[in-house]
């Protein structure tokens, strides 16, 4: 969906069974080799607890509460507005995601 306009943003996270303990450089580098990701890696962030980045507690406040493990995702609109949020075990290529950037997409 990228030539529509959909850009995937991945925020590393260390909150969730210590599973991003590396620096962004080493966290980047294992994504791109073991998976092939393309998107835009930002630095690891703070998504939940004390700290916790602002884009996320803005995120979390207006979707229901703390992210609850690694690979929850939000759809957010051209103009800002929270879309849709999906828990980690719903698939990025799921009906529910397409369906859903499908719509926002128009």
């Amino acid at each position: 969906y990228s030539a529509k306009g959909l850009r995937v943003l991945g925020f590393p996270a260390n909150e969730f069974g210590a599973q991003e303990p590396g620096t962004n450089e080493q966290i980047a580098t294992f994504c791109t080799k073991n998976y092939g990701v393309s998107f835009d890696m930002f630095s690891k962030v703070k998504v939940k607890g004390d700290g916790i980045d602002p884009l996320f507690a803005w995120l979390t406040k207006e979707t229901g509460g703390d992210i609850k493990w690694n690979f929850g995702k939000f759809l957010v609109g051209k103009d800002g507005e929270i879309l849709k949020r999906f828990e980690p075990d719903v698939e990025p290529e799921s009906a529910d995601v397409t369906q859903a950037i499908e719509r926002a997409l128009g």
